[in-house]
């Protein structure tokens, strides 16, 4: 099966997405990491982490479909501002200081659903702003899970051998390219 143009052009630009809001969870992944963590913690954080990037999505694109059909001529300008907002707090969050970052107890199971909750927030909005595109759901719930699960999972790896100063560019980058994407849907 060959894809047609205008499907490469979706699965790019939701794979951009996708690792955007990855470097969220990659780069608190980093900090969780340097902290020192057990291979079988980084797997359960990491599945749980992509679990939730599939579900906040899920429930995004529901409320994203019902906007759409209401507010039908300015659903592509919210969706667009909704992802530049979302790159311009990643950016902020990014770079604020390390007394200003919350501490969460990832050794228990709440703690790391909070965690994995925390990560996921920009996944919900960006399922929204997704669902107001008509984007493809599993398409996009699909990549979003991966590369959540696969970023977080890097992150915490590479926390055990790395310093901090990836953590804070990673999730930099990650809201550069959101809020690009949000500005090309603006114009």
């Amino acid at each position: 099966m060959e894809l047609s143009t205008p499907q490469w052009g979706q699965l790019v630009t939701l794979l951009m997405v996708a690792v955007a809001l990855g470097m969220d969870a990659f780069s608190l992944g980093i900090g969780i990491g340097m902290r020192g963590i057990l291979q079988r913690q980084i797997v359960v954080i990491s599945g749980t982490i992509g679990l939730f990037h599939i579900l906040m999505p899920l429930m995004g694109f529901a409320i994203g479909r019902y906007l759409g059909k209401v507010v039908e001529n300015i659903a592509v300008m919210t969706g667009g501002g909704v992802l530049c907002f979302l790159g311009i707090n990643m950016i902020w969050n990014a770079f604020r200081s390390e007394e200003e970052a919350r501490v969460i107890n990832t050794r228990s199971m709440m703690g790391v659903c909070l965690f994995s909750i925390s990560v996921s927030l920009d996944s919900l909005s960006a399922g929204l702003s997704l669902g107001l595109f008509s984007a493809d759901i599993w398409l996009t719930v699909i990549l979003f899970g991966m590369m959540g699960a696969i970023m977080a999972g890097a992150g915490l790896f590479l926390g055990r051998h790395v310093g901090t100063w990836i953590g804070d560019y990673g999730e930099a980058v990650g809201g550069v390219i959101l809020f690009f994407l949000g500005l090309r849907f603006l114009w």
